[in-house]
């Protein structure tokens, strides 16, 4: 007994922890000095205007994305790395709009002229840049997961609450395609009901599969870029030596800076489901399956059980996460095809290693019948297939939808529609995420009391839903 806790001592000590709410009592709560301006009225055709705050890689493939809506005005285009090649491939399709590189100096110089912001950055930097862009009264899309620590989503949430005449829309595109408007309808007419048990599962290479897990420390220190803001880049969390392996995506890989193949594509997959099942936040989070556990980066596949309680007149529901190259769900009888690509599901940005041998999605169980599904805006079926067969004259027909997840948000900016992933619906399915995150990085079963939010079984884990403390000059994003 006494060995292993020298070892969770051991290995509190190499994370670095510290309980923000001892080290920095009060911040938490403390009212912001931030104004709550108006968001102005749009005439008929106006279009938006919008700073892109990230406009490489995934924050790049938001700003083509928005640009195809034609209800944009590019008005600033802000990025730690103004001259690297992820960045340039926008900068000479939109050569005219002003750059930044500092968010805070982008809203300093123009934020009389902005309406809109996206966020597209690591994980680790949506938080800052989400609370001083509602605090300045702009509408926000910010990319999945809408934060890295459970605390900083429960802020957000507030935060939109508080500014509550504000758009906010989180980046799971699928929530505006034809899994969101099928599984909203089947769920309405009965045909998805008394679900107690789902899988998701996302068995592609990630990127930390070549890393070794046996490693005791951060990577080593290398020279910074000469165009890269390394200071910017870290926002609230504490102080990195540089090192390639945290920076273009590889950020992804690390408990400091992302939230792994669950934040990645949780969002994708139980997102419907999350919201529709009305599922909120979960009782119990277990680790099944933790390949090559260590500190520093995310296992090299995990096995992850939520357990939900009964809600209102739905059974209780589990949801087991299944990530890694060799770590399949079990599939039902009937449950056909396994290998045939799905064009609605993008790859993963990194590629893969190897085929998959199973496409990303879920598998749902109700009382009587049982669906799979893709991810992204891919669609359920009923299986086995001569079961869907036989209830296809009986299910509801699935509306069509009037706007990608893109358009939703500036519509709803324009006042014209409401977004379908606010802050309000997409805040619990992120702090599930934050939930398994940590008992990923503990590697431990972790009870959640749902009415106080708080873990009630693990003092340390308790204080990782707050985090670290914020780095200093960055107290101020956690005041409302």
């Amino acid at each position: 007994m006494k060995s292993k806790q020298n070892s969770r001592r051991k290995f509190l000590q190499s994370t670095a922890l510290l309980s923000a709410a001892s080290t920095f009592p009060g911040i938490w709560t403390k009212a912001s000095a931030q104004p709550n301006s108006t968001p102005k009225v749009f005439k008929a055709g106006e279009k938006v205007n919008l700073a892109c705050i990230g406009i490489g890689n995934q924050g790049g493939s938001d700003v083509m994305s928005f640009a195809k809506t034609g209800l944009a005005n590019f008005v600033a285009f802000c990025d730690v790395d103004m001259e690297a090649p992820q960045t340039l491939e926008v900068l000479k399709k939109f050569p005219d709009v002003p750059r930044f590189k500092d968010f805070r100096t982008m809203f300093d110089k123009m934020g009389n002229q902005i309406d809109a912001v996206t966020i597209g950055v690591p994980d680790h930097s949506h938080f800052a840049i989400t609370m001083m862009a509602l605090g300045l009264g702009k509408h926000v899309f910010v990319e999945k997961p809408m934060a890295r620590t459970f605390n900083e989503v429960e802020l957000m949430m507030k935060s939109a609450k508080k500014h509550s005449n504000l758009v906010t829309q989180m980046g799971n595109q699928g929530h505006s395609e034809a899994n969101y408007f099928q599984f909203k309808a089947w769920t309405e007419a009965g045909i998805i009901k008394d679900v107690t048990a789902i899988t998701a599962h996302m068995n592609s290479a990630r990127r930390w599969h070549a890393f070794n897990p046996k490693i005791t420390s951060l990577p080593a220190k290398e020279a910074i870029p000469s165009t890269l803001d390394w200071d910017t880049w870290h926002g609230v969390v504490k102080e990195h030596d540089y090192n390639h392996d945290y920076h273009n995506g590889q950020w992804r890989c690390w408990y400091d800076f992302g939230m792994g193949a669950l934040g990645d594509w949780g969002a994708h997959l139980i997102d419907t489901a999350h919201q529709f099942l009305d599922l909120g936040l979960p009782t119990e989070v277990s680790m099944l399956r933790a390949d090559s556990h260590n500190p520093f980066f995310y296992p090299y596949s995990s096995t992850i059980l939520f357990k939900f309680p009964e809600r209102k007149n739905m059974p209780a529901c589990d949801i087991t996460w299944y990530d890694g190259m060799n770590n399949l769900p079990p599939l039902p009888e009937g449950y056909g095809a396994t290998s045939k690509l799905d064009p609605n599901i993008p790859p993963p940005s990194n590629g893969s290693l190897q085929p998959q041998k199973l496409n990303p999605g879920k598998i749902i169980y109700g009382k009587d019948l049982t669906f799979k599904g893709g991810s992204h805006g891919s669609t359920l079926s009923i299986i086995p297939e001569e079961k869907g067969k036989e209830m296809a004259s009986r299910l509801p027909e699935v509306p069509v939808s009037p706007s990608n997840h893109y358009a939703n948000f500036l519509k709803a900016c324009k006042g014209e529609e409401k977004t379908r992933s606010p802050f309000e619906i997409a805040g619990p399915l992120s702090q599930v995420f934050c939930l398994g995150v940590l008992s990923q990085h503990l590697n431990t079963t972790l009870k959640f009391d749902r009415k106080t939010k708080k873990i009630t079984n693990n003092k340390m884990a308790n204080e990782m839903l707050i985090g670290a403390a914020p780095r200093k000059g960055w107290e101020q994003y956690y005041k409302i």
